[in-house]
C-alpha cells in the first residue's frame, strides 16, 4: 500500500517510517505536487483533517496527516496549534526551536504549574467519503532549562516524569514508543492492520 504524508518535515518522516512497515511511504512531491497548506484550524482536529483532504483531492490517493504541538496548562493551552509558529513576528516567518524554547521558558519564569502534553492528531483518508482521526497524547512537565541533545521542536524542555529525562535525552526507539506521534501512529497501524483486504 502507498499513503503519501502530508508533510515535507524529515524528522516526521523519519518517525511514520518504521511505524507502518510494509507500507510504502511518499511526500507529495513524489507525486509531482507542490503541497503546502495554511493551518488556519482552531485545534488538531480541524488542521488535520483539513490537511489530509487537500493533500488526497491533490493526489487521489491514501494520505495521511497530522497536526501535532505542546499545549502548557499554566498558559491556557499556548502554544497549542500555533507551536510551530510560537513567537514569529509576522505570524509566517517561524523563529528557530532554540528562540521558541527560550521564549516558552522565559514566559513560564516563576510559574509552579508546569504540566504540558504533546498533541498529535492523525488522519488517514482512504478516499474523499473514507477517513479516520486519532489523536493522543504525551503527558510532561515543562523544564527550567533544556536538557539533551535528540530529537526536535520543544523536546529539550519537556520531562517525561516516568522517565526521568526529557525527550531530548530519549532514543530514537524509546521516543517512537512513547511521543504522542509514536502513540498515534501506533493506532494508525492497528487500524490499517485490522482493516486488513478492506483497503
Amino acid at each position: 500500500m502507498t499513503i503519501y504524508i502530508a508533510t515535507g518535515n524529515a524528522h516526521k518522516l523519519d518517525e511514520i517510517r518504521p511505524a507502518l512497515p510494509g507500507v510504502d511511504i511518499r511526500l507529495p512531491s513524489d507525486a509531482g505536487v507542490d503541497f503546502d497548506y495554511e493551518e488556519t484550524a482552531a485545534d488538531f482536529v480541524g488542521n488535520s483533517i483539513g490537511k489530509a483532504m487537500a493533500l488526497w483531492n491533490a493526489v487521489g490517493s491514501p494520505v495521511l496527516a497530522d497536526d501535532s504541538g505542546l499545549c502548557v496548562d499554566a498558559l491556557g493551552g499556548r502554544p497549542g496549534v500555533l507551536s510551530a509558529r510560537y513567537g514569529s513576528p509576522d505570524g509566517v516567518t517561524p523563529l528557530s526551536a532554540a528562540e521558541r524554547n527560550r521564549l516558552l521558558l522565559g514566559e513560564m519564569s516563576g510559574r509552579r504549574d508546569r504540566s504540558c502534553r504533546f498533541v498529535c492528531c492523525m488522519t488517514l483518508v482512504l478516499s474523499r467519503d473514507r477517513f479516520f482521526v486519532v489523536q493522543e497524547t504525551c503527558e510532561g512537565v515543562l523544564l527550567e532549562g533544556p536538557r539533551g541533545s535528540g530529537g526536535f521542536g520543544y523536546d529539550p524542555v519537556v520531562l517525561l516524569p516516568e522517565l526521568g529525562r526529557s525527550v531530548a535525552e530519549l532514543s530514537a526507539e524509546e521516543k517512537n514508543r512513547v511521543s504522542h506521534r509514536g502513540r498515534a501512529l501506533s493506532r494508525i497501524a492497528a487500524l490499517l492492520d485490522g482493516l486488513g483486504s478492506a483497503l
